[in-house]
């Protein structure tokens, strides 16, 4: 609209002419909006309310009068109340840059006047202390032409080569240096004991790997030791196993032969001497009837005697086949016909006896025409070789 005008969000628009303002002051202060300007009969101008900086390099004097060299820099702005804003306007209005130049020049003087109450180890050590002092020393100045000091920084502190900051941070950096030079020791003798206990767990290290391999070779050498007698060991006692077995089948072989020794060979001789026995028997007993026959003719001594010997001649008989190297060959059968043929025979030697003796007696009767007498010694002699033979 024509005549409005609106400052800038970082402006305060100042508007003269006519009437007096508020507070008297010489114009109107308009400050985040717009207003109407009439035009010919007002007129408007902007004050910037942004932040300004101001530098400071000033020559100073402490109080032990060596002279310093201090740099600081210094940010301000324009009051944000009208009372600032008219102060600063009716002073900076037509020419703004000379806020900072104003204001570096009341700064210096309150610098020059705060560290000539001071030493340079407190300026040098306490710069917090003097900033915070030239702050409050020159806040009534600043408020007067409406500016507020948003900060102080002192940038640096210099003797202007006269060596005196540096002989004053000589026996610091001494003490710093031995402290550095300590703990460089300290960091030496760690580093080396660190080294020496490194040396020492790798020593032990190896000597417990080389304890370890040893151990390993040894148990390896006597498994392998133990491996290699398993296979005599295992032999042995299998050869063991197999005499064992062996000879338990030679006993089961040999009591099986036994049983077949007895089966096939004694008990068929016993039952052939059994056999021998009976017909030995019935023999006997058939030479009884006969000598009791021949008892009845007057020969009984003799048959007697005959009948008697006839065992002996039977049992001489066999004592000389059993000298004799006889092979049976058909079991009890063979057997029993040998028995058979030594009855024979016995029974033959003695027809033959009593043929001899019979014919003995009669040549007695018809010579000496007695009885019969004692037996012939020549057919006792025949009859004792028949028995023995």
């Amino acid at each position: 609209m024509f005549g409005y005008r609106v400052p800038a969000p970082d402006q305060a628009m100042l508007i003269s002419g006519g009437r007096r303002w508020r507070g008297g002051a010489p114009f109107r202060v308009v400050v985040g909006h717009g207003a109407f300007v009439l035009p010919f009969f007002r007129k408007a101008r902007y004050l910037t309310l942004a932040m300004c900086e101001s530098e400071v390099a000033e020559t100073c004097v402490t109080k032990q009068g060596i002279s310093l060299n201090v740099r600081s820099v210094i940010a301000f702005k324009v009051g944000n109340d009208d009372e600032s804003i008219v102060n600063a306007g009716q002073r900076f209005l037509s020419d703004q840059d000379q806020m900072s130049t104003l204001t570096g020049r009341i700064f210096a003087g309150h610098l020059r006047s705060i560290i000539g109450s001071m030493t340079v180890e407190e300026i040098v050590t306490e710069r917090q202390k003097l900033a915070t002092e030239v702050l409050d020393g020159s806040k009534a100045e600043m408020a007067k032409i409406g500016l507020t000091v948003d900060s102080l920084q002192i940038q640096s502190i210099d003797d202007m080569n006269s060596g005196y900051i540096d002989a004053m941070a000589a026996p610091h950096n001494a003490a710093i240096q031995r402290q550095a030079q300590i703990a460089q020791a300290q960091a030496n003798q760690q580093a080396a004991e660190a080294q020496q206990e490194a040396q020492r767990k790798q020593a032990e290290y190896a000597r417990q790997t080389a304890v370890v391999q040893a151990q390993y070779k040894a148990e390896i050498d006597q498994a392998q030791a133990k491996a290699a007698q398993v296979g005599p060991l295992t032999q042995a006692q299998a050869q063991m196993e197999v005499i064992s077995a062996q000879a338990e089948l030679a006993r089961q072989q040999a009591e099986l032969r036994e049983r077949q020794l007895v089966a096939e060979v004694v008990k068929p001789a016993e039952a052939e001497a059994e056999k021998v026995r009976i017909l030995a028997k019935a023999d006997a007993e058939r030479m009884r009837i006969l000598a009791e026959a021949a008892a009845s003719n007057d020969r009984v001594a003799l048959d007697r005697m005959l009948i008697d010997q006839l065992p002996q001649i039977v049992k001489e008989a066999a004592g000389g086949l059993a000298g004799a190297n006889v092979n049976v060959l058909n079991g009890a059968e063979g057997l029993s016909e040998l028995a058979a043929s030594l009855v024979a025979q016995g029974l033959t030697i003695l027809d033959s006896v009593k043929k001899n003796l019979a014919g003995s007696q009669e040549h007695v009767v018809s010579g000496n025409g007695s009885a019969a007498g004692p037996a012939d010694p020549a057919a006792l002699a025949a009859i004792e070789g028949a028995a023995g033979g």
